[in-house]
């Protein structure tokens, strides 16, 4: 009975810090969140504080600015998503097939990772600009110099770009753990059996992968509709809010401009919005499973 004491003791000792941490830094201000959600919570003024029940919701949908940044954030999500998912598992194929300097690539490969964003899309605001490589390099072919950034048509589709690169090497890592995980018997086996690449590929590598796919796939997608750092170093939310998103739009509402209950209901709206997501992407997924 004392061992079994003294185990709980030691055990509250090693889990208590972090879920006091976790108390302090997510659980509260998630409640907090949601409860200054239906109130008019300015910072400067805490004590005029009045509930206002669903005015904030009623707002926010009204606000062009804010619908204009969700639908931002949804055309930024429909460009990475599939670009990251396919880039990351194309190169874990081909450093998968890599028999030297396999461990050069992956490193190579995930440097942009670790990087600072704020670092990386300086980098990038310098290869977009009109004397920078992609534009040398196009002069080269005779195409003239191209805004990028500083285009309402292109500055996202170029920041999208961008965070492909720098976020492709950490699915590729997951995705290169699920190919050496995979039973070399069995691509034997569709050898003898003369079965072409595709075929390999397509019968062997995808369905052993299916799991990693799933996961993948739901976390970019997550990683994406969070996005703040490229648009706020590179275009500020520019050119004409082409390239301003929810989570953006949440902390100009409430750093900025102070108003914590209308970023309150801005970041409930985005929470429950992305839970729908997840639960969907899962229930199709799994359909699909069964079905198989």
């Amino acid at each position: 009975m004392n061992k079994n004491k003294s185990n709980s003791i030691l055990g509250m000792a090693f889990f208590g810090p972090a879920l006091v941490l976790l108390t302090v830094f997510l659980f509260i201000p998630m409640v907090l969140t949601v409860i200054y959600s239906f109130t008019d919570y300015f910072a400067l003024s805490p004590q005029n504080t009045h509930f206002t029940g669903l005015r904030n919701f009623e707002k926010i949908f009204g606000d062009e600015l804010f619908v204009k940044s969700f639908l931002n954030t949804v055309k930024f999500v429909v460009i990475i998503v599939p670009l990251q998912c396919l880039g990351a598992l194309g190169l874990a194929l081909l450093i998968n097939k890599v028999t030297y300097c396999k461990k050069y690539f992956k490193v190579a490969f995930f440097v942009p990772v670790v990087m600072s964003l704020a670092v990386v899309s300086t980098l990038w605001m310098q290869i977009y600009s009109p004397e920078g490589i992609i534009n040398t390099i196009l002069a080269n072919f005779g195409i003239e110099a191209q805004p990028f950034i500083h285009s309402a048509n292109q500055a996202l589709p170029s920041i999208a770009i961008m965070s492909v690169w720098q976020g492709m090497g950490y699915q590729m890592i997951i995705f290169l753990g699920g190919l050496q995980a995979i039973n070399p018997a069995l691509y034997e086996a569709a050898e003898m059996d003369h079965a072409s690449a595709w075929q390999q590929f397509k019968d062997i590598t995808l369905p052993e992968l299916k799991p990693l796919c799933v996961f993948v796939f739901i976390t970019v997608t997550i990683g994406a509709f969070r996005m703040i750092v490229q648009p706020m170093v590179m275009t500020g939310g520019g050119p004409s809010n082409s390239t301003y998103t929810i989570v953006y739009d949440i902390y100009e509402t409430g750093t900025v401009n102070w108003e914590i209950g209308l970023a309150s209901a801005m970041a409930v709206v985005f929470v429950i919005f992305v839970i729908i997501l997840t639960i969907i992407q899962n229930v199709l997924t799994k359909d699909k499973e069964e079905k198989k």
